[in-house]
């Protein structure tokens, strides 16, 4: 008797599409993961508002909406099933449970994922060990076996729960309760389960991808206290807290949740991965002095106008890079402790054995500075800082290491700088082929608010000229310059591409026959005035 052949059971989990309606922000498409007790259709609101701006994805879970008669099993299995119906490269955003899920995803699969949003969502949604900003481990027991005995009075009682403390509860249960009443059966105990044994503190920790978590003020679930929780984990990871708002926010708030979405999207676009700059300055550290013409000219200048009567005992050049100031400053000052740090290793191997003059080489980020309060008398930096995402996390760096009265004197590229190749490229693709400048306003605030007396600040552009496009591109290249954002085209540029490109840049070509680039350049000479000093003393 012949066995009976097996019956394949699809566990491909059915997705949604909803294509962009207005112009598009990115080429990669947002992906929506719900909570529990919920399907895609938590979304509703929202939809319209993100789609103006995206592609966006909507995904059930396991056992949720369209997927019923998909099992939910652990957690690898169910970032696996993810993994086959998401995009190769994607943003997502994810609403409590969906959000652990989202942030296990990106810690698992960092190199599909340019952007991490969770909404209503802890690194733990129990109270751990170390993590008590959470639900305490027996209330959570006691509702998994309420929902084990009774699902659908349990279910009810969630829903009130994620309603309480809103500014729209009574609104927001009607919705919920009109929507969301079917309990499902063992995928939902197995999801709960999940939602209490998924522990993300580690990934948290680990992911360099740019991430915002949203939580509510109200939110009876998740307490805002998590927002700081997290920032502790991983500084670099953005948090947000809603006021007024419960654990729903999607459907309380929908135009502020979209803003604050489209807007996090739209500024990590050109979030620079500390790693790939590090590397890609290493690598042009034997090809960088050669290529250097803007470089030289502006640091120079700086050199040149750093005050005759400086007698400083510690000086840092901050984004040595070569070397090539560091030597000069030894030369100045040649009492002074001095000290070339930079991110790239490359740069200050090659710093250490072609520069003669004594320095001490530091390999370090400049937004975290391994040198003590107060221990610098002079801080030099030249076109190294626009390299820093987060000016206020560089500021308050520079304004802790600096001693009073303490001389801060540094250039940086602005807004401005390759508008002609940003322009040419507009109108080839939505890819992002410009590294992101700031405003010139941003630097001057910036240290203005840490209380930097700002004694100097001149802006101004030097238009340098190309024979060709590939001329350009090689300069960028040698330098390490070349565009190394998060929203850069993850595939190979085509011919057609690189051809609309040169089309697109001929139009700049001068009446002398070059092509121009713009580099637009700030220069700031700022002290740390001695209130500051006290200030920070008091704190």
């Amino acid at each position: 008797m012949n066995p009976a052949p097996q019956q394949h059971i699809d566990t491909s989990l059915l997705t949604a599409e909803h294509p962009c309606t207005g112009e598009l922000l990115q080429p990669e498409p947002l992906v929506l993961l719900h909570g529990w007790g919920s399907d895609s259709r938590i979304w509703q609101q929202l939809l319209p508002l993100l789609s103006v701006h995206l592609n966006v994805i909507s995904i059930d879970l396991p056992g949720f909406g369209r997927n019923t008669t998909i099992e939910m099993t652990t957690l690898n299995e169910l970032l696996e099933q993810l993994a086959s119906v998401m995009p190769e490269r994607c943003s997502v955003l994810g609403w409590s449970l969906g959000g652990m899920l989202a942030t296990a995803f990106t810690a698992h699969y960092p190199g599909r994922i340019n952007g991490l949003i969770t909404l209503a969502s802890n690194a733990s949604f129990v109270q751990q060990k170390g993590w008590k900003t959470a639900m305490p481990q027996s209330v959570f027991e006691e509702f998994c076996q309420f929902f084990q005995q009774q699902p659908e009075p349990c279910l009810k009682r969630f829903h009130g729960l994620q309603c309480k403390g809103d500014q729209h509860e009574k609104t927001l249960l009607k919705t919920l309760r009109g929507h969301f009443n079917n309990p499902g059966g063992e995928s939902w105990q197995r999801a709960l389960q999940l939602l209490g044994e998924i522990d993300n503190r580690h990934n948290l920790r680990q992911i360099t991808v740019p991430g915002l978590h949203i939580l509510g003020e109200q939110d009876a679930l998740v307490p805002d206290s998590a927002a700081q929780a997290i920032n502790r984990l991983n500084s670099h990871q953005q948090t947000l807290v809603l006021e007024n708002t419960g654990h729903l926010a999607q459907l309380s708030c929908p135009q502020r949740l979209a803003d604050a979405v489209v807007g996090f999207l739209a500024r990590n676009r050109y979030h620079l991965d500390k790693q790939r700059v590090a590397e890609s300055f290493s690598r042009a550290a034997k090809s960088y002095d050669s290529a250097a013409r803007l470089q030289r000219q502006v640091g120079q200048q700086l050199i040149d106008q750093l005050p005759a009567n400086m007698s400083p005992r510690v000086v840092v050049d901050l984004g040595c890079g070569t070397g090539y100031f560091t030597s000069q400053l030894a030369e100045r000052y040649p009492d002074a402790v001095i000290i070339g740090l930079d991110l790239a290793p490359g740069m200050l191997n090659y710093a250490r054995s072609h520069r003669t003059q004594k320095a001490e080489w530091l390999c370090a980020d400049a937004e975290l500075l391994p040198l003590a309060d107060g221990s610098a008398d002079l801080i030099f930096s030249s076109l190294a800082l626009q390299w820093c995402e987060q000016l206020p996390l560089l500021a308050k760096e520079i304004n802790r290491v600096l001693n009073a009265g303490g001389l801060l004197t540094y250039t940086s590229l602005v807004e401005g700088t390759l508008a002609e190749l940003k322009a040419a490229w507009s109108a080839v693709d939505h890819y992002v082929h410009v590294n992101r400048f700031y405003p010139a306003q941003a630097w001057r605030s910036v240290f203005s608010e840490q209380g930097f007396d700002i004694e100097r600040f001149l802006m101004d552009d030097s238009v340098l000229e190309y024979a060709d496009l590939k001329q350009l591109t090689q300069e960028l290249k040698g330098l390490g310059a070349h565009n190394i954002n998060s929203g850069q085209n993850p595939g190979l540029t085509g011919r057609k591409q690189i051809q609309a490109l040169k089309e697109g840049y001929e139009k700049f070509r001068s009446t002398e026959g070059w092509l121009p680039a713009t580099w637009r350049v700030i220069r700031c000479q700022a002290r740390k005035n001695d209130a500051t000093n006290e200030m920070l003393s008091n704190e």
